[in-house]
């Protein structure tokens, strides 16, 4: 389908860079394109924001902090104390929050090597809210944070024992406590609702020692096949008030991986967007690197399977508190965790009630398959043609943008797309057009090589998906 609107930048560049340093874009014309749903708040959304409650978290947060310590070494068998007492209270917690949620273990068992000192068991612990689509199985939007916790400050006569020293008050209640308190609420809050896609809660373990537990996790959701739209993982959200006295209670920091317009760049534009709507006592800054410099989180082990995972962090770390016996809850703010929580439940719900974003280029070959010669020149022939009707980006009659997609297996609410586009040093989309339900469409006298388009998926009650990018292929 081709755009009856005129070259909306005929007049060049300088027209897009003057729009966008003003804040406004140039007017477009209408098109012959079927109406786009309305833009609303969903009152769904808007209740389960409204349900997350600051005094539950609260509770969470001393709970965990009555273990004493949730080193990964710790005693297991204590009932009372240590990592096994509770990794079995956040389980039956969360079993209790709804008979829909499918609540376990996900157990590994990790031989001796390297920074894992001992033969160790983790055990994730997951809920698991089936969306009510077919499609449903095929797409987790995962909340996450770590349960294990560490501390570092070490007495010179214990160094030697590592046993004795993994026994060591390690309270964790910012770090990260504050974390699992949002997978738990969230599981609790939209466990209670139905949804298209399936929820997926991750209190992880092993987090301290490398990433273990959301590394065994990640690996095997790759080799079973499972996809996985986003990951919200949450570590060290429970401080307001830094170690230089610096406060803030109303700014989250959202990191996500290069390049600009990676799955994981989207999933943190698409936060923004959403705690703009649903909770906008609340700011999110993006921070355009994987993690902070030198540390990582789980995320990371997602971001390395190739799933599109952010990091939700305060901006106002306490660092002599974290990995110490003074991450207590008296050093803690639930005010502010029950702030990030909200934004977190408010991204997951629209996710999952969201249809899949569009597909807007083919998988590239294997590096075997791109080094293969074409069994003909009629082989190499069809394979150019297939990219050519597939979906991808392309200049037209030469001097327009054209755009092609493809959504296999369509939800039966779609209502259409919508095409993005901002200029290429702008941090977030700038304009939006409405295309109708459509799977091609194109803007006349557009430059394709000084801008970024994508295209997302919108359902009939306005519930948007990530943004599908159009990205430059890699040189050879």
């Amino acid at each position: 389908m081709r755009s009856r609107r005129p070259g909306w930048l005929a007049a060049g560049l300088v027209l897009l860079a003057g729009a966008a340093a003003r804040g406004a874009w140039p007017e477009l014309p209408g098109q012959e394109t079927p109406p786009q749903p309305a833009s609303r708040l969903d009152p769904k959304i808007q209740r389960i924001v409204a349900e997350v409650s600051e005094a539950r978290i609260a509770e969470i947060l001393k709970k965990l902090e009555s273990f004493e310590t949730r080193n990964t070494y710790s005693n297991p068998d204590d009932p009372k104390r240590g990592i096994g007492a509770a990794r079995s209270w956040i389980l039956e917690e969360m079993r209790g929050y709804s008979p829909r949620l499918e609540v376990s273990f996900d157990t590994h068992h990790l031989p001796k090597a390297g920074r894992v000192w001992r033969d160790v068991e983790l055990r994730n612990v997951i809920a698991v809210l089936p969306g009510k689509l077919p499609q449903a199985s095929k797409r987790w939007i995962v909340v996450s944070g770590h349960y294990d916790s560490l501390n570092l400050r070490v007495p010179e006569g214990l160094r030697a024992d590592r046993q004795k020293a993994a026994e060591l008050p390690a309270p964790g209640v910012t770090d990260d406590g504050s974390g699992t308190a949002c997978v738990m609420e969230c599981a609790r809050v939209l466990g209670r609702y139905e949804f298209d896609a399936t929820l997926v809660f991750v209190a992880l373990a092993g987090e301290e020692q490398g990433l273990l537990g959301a590394r065994a996790l990640a690996r095997r959701l790759k080799e079973s096949g499972q996809t996985v739209d986003a990951v919200l993982n949450n570590d060290i959200i429970g401080s307001e008030v830094s170690g230089n006295g610096a406060s803030d209670n109303r700014r989250v920091l959202v990191f996500s991986e290069d390049p600009n317009d990676s799955a994981s760049r989207q999933v943190a534009r698409f936060v923004r967007r959403l705690a703009g709507r649903y909770c906008p006592d609340m700011g999110v800054d993006l921070v355009f690197r994987h993690d902070r410099f030198g540390r990582g989180g789980d995320h990371t082990a997602f971001n390395q399977q190739g799933y599109a995972a952010v990091r939700f962090s305060t901006p106002n770390e306490h660092f002599a508190n974290q990995h110490s016996a003074t991450d207590t809850f008296a050093n803690t703010s639930p005010g502010y965790t029950a702030r990030v929580v909200r934004i977190n439940a408010a991204a997951a719900a629209a996710l999952a009630l969201a249809p899949r974003a569009p597909v807007t280029a083919l998988p590239q070959p294997s590096a075997a398959a791109a080094a293969a010669e074409p069994d003909s020149e009629e082989a190499a022939l069809e394979e150019r043609r297939r990219r050519a009707r597939g979906p991808g980006i392309s200049r037209g009659a030469g001097y327009d943008a054209v755009l092609r997609w493809e959504h296999p297996d369509v939800e039966p609410d779609l209502a259409g797309y919508y095409v993005v586009i901002r200029s290429t040093t702008a941090p977030d989309w700038e304009r939006e057009i409405w295309a109708g339900n459509v799977r091609e469409f194109t803007l006349a006298n557009t430059p394709i090589d000084q801008l970024v388009f994508g295209v997302k998926s919108v359902d009939r009650e306005g519930h948007e998906s990530l943004v599908a990018a159009y990205r430059p292929r890699a040189p050879r």
